[in-house]
């Protein structure tokens, strides 16, 4: 079922910079229609690496987020695993340093399988949550395949000069299993770990306040909420993008770690907030549109990952203008006549 519902958001993870999203990945779907008929986008049994007979049927129902169908099946590409993969991790004073240090070892053509930020409010959450000594820095972590060790250590020494001329430090691999696990561990779960730790620390939301309020080690916030909220950009554009962000949050006195897939330009905000403080929500929300609209200026999009449903139906025609919605509308009208499917995802009912 996970398959089915990340082809239907077109969904991805920390390993799309090596092996693309679900897009890329997918090469036939069975799909119920709204009238009840059964489709195999590819024809049935089809999973050719490619084909060139007629329009992509495949590509329309992946991201269609259950609008024009349900997706009962799909048949996606397997990869092989790499004989050797390593692990590597670097700290860094600015944001914007560390997004450099991703963009240039991309640009420079290093085949890396995962490249992932975390900021300093994420990096000291996952500290706390799960036990890590992790400098609270902004940082940037790497996962290599190859061959052999000797190709992973050419890889990482290549990668650790760029880190070291954006400033990283601290540059750290690893290829055992058990020691890669421990590298990556303050990644996994973030949603969870900023939750739990900002639920059950202080944070000080006094706008008055900005060298403290990140500081979660005042008072409890019971009862918090997160909203998250994705973007992707251009790599060349993620630097700036990030920094300007992290400036938005820290002018609107917000709580909301970053995290990216940088690797493919891609990253999330969780906003922790108090659902019962209508201003503070207000807040979250102006900020996530700000964020979405900030990335379309920036050539990218509202999401990268997460799907539009209906909290960013507005952001999606800012993207795609009123012809793109129509053309979306008419595709919808003509498959699903009586509105069955998922009704208000998109565009109003």
């Amino acid at each position: 079922m996970k398959k089915k519902g990340m082809a239907a958001t077109s969904a991805s993870g920390t390993n799309a910079v090596r092996y693309g999203t679900m897009r890329e990945n997918v090469l036939n779907l069975e799909v119920v229609l709204p009238s009840g008929e059964i489709l195999h986008t590819s024809g049935e049994g089809g999973r050719a690496r490619k084909t060139s007979a007629g329009l992509n049927l495949t590509n329309l129902f992946v991201g269609s987020e259950g609008t024009l169908g349900m997706i009962t099946s799909a048949t996606v590409r397997l990869h092989p695993v790499p004989g050797v993969v390593a692990a590597a991790i670097c700290s860094f004073d600015d944001a914007g340093d560390a997004i450099r240090t991703s963009t240039e070892t991309i640009q420079c053509g290093v085949q890396v399988g995962r490249v992932e930020f975390m900021d300093d409010i994420q990096v000291r959450a996952s500290n706390a949550y799960s036990k890590l000594d992790l400098e609270e820095r902004s940082t940037i972590l790497f996962e290599f395949g190859g061959m052999s060790e000797e190709n992973l250590q050419e890889q990482a020494s290549f990668v650790e000069e760029i880190a070291k001329n954006n400033g990283g430090s601290n540059f750290r691999w690893a290829t055992a299993q058990e020691d890669r696990a421990n590298l990556w561990k303050a990644r996994h779960a973030v949603y969870v770990v900023t939750l739990s730790y900002y639920r059950s620390n202080n944070y000080n939301n006094n706008k008055n306040n900005k060298n403290n309020r990140y500081y979660a080690n005042l008072a409890m916030r019971p009862g918090s909420r997160g909203l998250a909220t994705d973007v992707c950009v251009p790599i060349s554009e993620l630097a700036s993008t990030i920094v300007e962000t992290k400036e938005r949050v820290d002018e609107l006195g917000l709580l909301a770690p970053i995290v990216g897939h940088v690797g493919d330009g891609n990253f999330h905000c969780l906003i922790v907030l108090d659902p019962n403080d209508d201003e503070e929500v207000r807040t979250a929300k102006e900020f996530a549109r700000w964020l979405g609209a900030r990335a379309i200026e920036a050539g990218g999009t509202c999401t990268g990952e997460h799907g539009v449903g209906r909290g960013k139906r507005d952001l999606l025609r800012h993207e795609m203008g009123d012809l793109g919605i129509r053309v979306m509308r008419d595709l919808k009208s003509t498959l699903d006549p009586k509105n069955l499917m998922n009704p208000g995802v998109f565009f109003e009912v």
